[in-house]
C-alpha cells in the first residue's frame, strides 16, 4: 500500500510540475533591462532622456525596436504613418490578428516608463512565446505607435481620425507632423492606406503605467480600465471694464479678473458637488491689460471637462454655465464660452476583454481594481475600430510625464504576465 501511495504522490507531483510548466511567465529582469536599454536612446549628460517624436533619438529607438522584433522572427515594417508593425504568424492565417502595443516617444523632459512599459512588455510577451515554442491560433500583431505624445498620431491614422490639417502641427523638435511622418519612414501621400477597417483585428490590448496614484494608494497590482475619458475644451472670455486701480472705488468696478477668480472656484464646486469621477479644470488664465495699476478689463481662461460619459460632460458644462451666469449678473462682467476643436469622445473598453483581464489577474494571484483612464492613450482611438482592452500597473507617487516617474520591475512583470495570459485566453475564445 505504501508503495502504491508513493507512486500516486510521485505521479501527482509530476502532473503538477507539468501544469506549472504550461503557464509561461515573463522574465522580470529582462523586461527591466529592456526599459533601461530603450532609455539609452536620447540619454543626456545629466542622466535624463530626451526622445520627443521625430527626433534623432526617436528614429534611433525605432530602428532598435525593428531590429529586436526581426530577431524574434516577426515580419516587420513601418506603415505610412510611421507606426512600427510586427506580425507573428499563427496556426490559422485566416484568423484576424490579436494586436497589442503602446508607444516609445516621450514628452519633453519625460521619464522612462510612460508608453515604454507597454511597448517593452509587448516585446517580452513575444520573447516568452518564442522561448516556450507557443504558436497561437491567431496571428499576433505588435504595434508601436508613432507620436502618441504629440497627438496620438499613429493610432489616429490607423483608426481613420488623422486629418490632413494635423500635418502642419509642429512639436518641440520643430518638425511638423507631416515632416515627422516622412522622417520616421512613412508617407503622407499614402496615409489613407494606413486606415484599418472596423473589426479588421480580433482585439487590441494596451498595457500602460497608471499615471496616477490610485493603485499605489490602495496597494493593488492591476488596474482594469473600463474606458478612457472623453474631454472637451473651451476658451472662456470675461469682459469687464479696464479702469484706474487707484481712483475707481471697489463698489464701482467691473473687474474681469475678479469674476474669473470666482469662476475658477465655481468650476471646482460644480465638479465636486456630484457623485462620479468627472473632473473640470481651469489651467490657463490671461488678464488684460496686465498692468499692476489697472483693473483688468478682459480675461481669457481655459476650461476642460473630462468623464467617461459624454452626457456627464455636457451636464457639468451646463451647470458651470449656470454658475457663470450668476457671476456675470452680480459682477457686471460679460462671460462667454467658445468651444475648441481639441475634443475627444469617451472610449469604453470591451467588457468581454475586461473580463478576460480579470480572469488572468485572478489566476496569477494578483489584486485588481476597475477604473477609468483620465489620460488619453492610443487605445482610445483603437477602441473605435476594434474591441479593446487596457490594463494599468502602478506609478510610484502617481508621477508621470516626469523624469521622476517610476514603476518597479515587479509591477511591470505583473502587468506583462497579465497581458500574456489575456492574449493566450483571447486566442482560444475569439473567432
Amino acid at each position: 500500500m505504501k508503495v502504491l501511495q508513493f507512486a500516486l504522490l510521485l505521479c501527482l507531483s509530476f502532473h503538477l510540475a507539468q501544469a506549472q510548466k504550461i503557464v509561461p511567465s515573463v522574465n522580470q529582469g529582462r523586461l527591466e533591462a529592456s526599459i533601461f536599454e530603450l532609455a539609452k536612446f536620447g540619454l543626456q549628460e545629466n542622466g535624463e532622456t530626451e526622445r520627443v517624436a521625430f527626433s534623432d533619438a526617436d528614429i534611433a529607438a525605432q530602428k532598435w525596436v525593428v531590429k529586436t522584433l526581426g530577431s524574434l522572427g516577426l515580419k516587420v515594417h513601418i506603415d505610412f504613418a510611421g507606426n512600427i508593425i510586427g506580425i507573428r504568424q499563427g496556426k490559422d492565417a485566416t484568423k484576424k490578428t490579436i494586436a497589442f502595443g503602446s508607444h516609445i516617444d516621450r514628452v519633453p523632459n519625460g521619464g522612462n516608463y510612460d508608453g515604454c512599459v507597454g511597448s517593452m512588455a509587448a516585446i517580452e510577451v513575444l520573447r516568452v512565446l518564442k522561448e516556450n515554442k507557443i504558436l497561437t491560433d491567431h496571428p499576433l500583431e505588435i504595434i508601436i505607435f508613432s507620436n502618441e505624445e504629440g497627438g496620438v498620431m499613429g493610432s489616429r491614422a490607423i483608426s481613420g481620425h488623422l486629418s490632413k490639417a494635423a500635418f502642419s502641427v509642429k512639436n518641440s523638435t520643430g518638425y511638423t507632423m507631416g515632416e515627422g511622418i516622412m522622417r520616421l519612414g512613412g508617407d503622407t501621400t499614402r496615409i489613407a492606406e494606413t486606415v484599418r477597417k472596423k473589426d479588421a483585428m480580433a482585439a487590441f490590448l494596451e498595457l500602460h503605467i497608471e499615471q496616477g496614484g490610485i493603485l499605489e494608494k490602495k496597494k493593488l497590482d492591476i488596474g482594469i480600465v473600463e474606458g478612457i475619458v472623453g474631454l472637451k475644451w473651451w476658451d472662456v472670455t470675461f469682459e469687464g471694464f479696464a479702469n484706474h486701480a487707484g481712483t475707481t472705488p471697489m463698489n464701482a468696478r467691473q473687474d474681469a479678473l475678479l469674476a474669473a477668480a470666482k469662476f475658477v472656484i465655481a468650476v471646482n464646486e460644480v465638479a465636486t458637488a456630484r457623485d462620479g469621477a468627472q473632473v473640470a479644470t481651469v489651467g490657463k488664465i490671461k488678464a488684460e491689460p496686465g498692468a499692476p495699476n489697472v483693473i483688468p478689463g478682459k480675461v481669457v481662461t481655459s476650461l476642460e471637462i473630462r468623464d467617461l460619459s459624454a452626457d456627464v460632460i455636457q451636464s457639468v458644462f451646463e451647470a458651470i454655465q449656470a454658475k457663470a451666469a450668476e457671476i456675470s449678473e452680480t459682477s457686471g462682467v460679460t462671460i462667454s464660452f467658445t468651444p475648441l476643436d481639441t475634443t475627444a469622445e469617451p472610449a469604453l473598453t470591451a467588457i468581454p476583454i475586461q473580463q478576460e483581464i480579470e480572469k488572468a489577474t485572478k489566476m496569477l494571484g494578483l489584486s485588481y481594481h476597475y477604473m477609468p483612464s483620465g489620460a488619453g492613450h492610443d487605445a482610445q482611438d483603437m477602441a473605435t475600430i476594434v474591441p479593446t482592452g487596457m490594463l494599468f500597473v502602478p506609478s510610484k507617487g502617481g508621477i508621470s510625464h516626469s523624469p521622476k516617474e517610476f514603476t518597479s520591475a515587479k509591477d511591470m512583470a505583473n502587468g506583462a504576465n497579465v497581458l500574456l495570459q489575456t492574449i493566450l485566453s483571447l486566442d482560444k475564445k475569439l473567432d
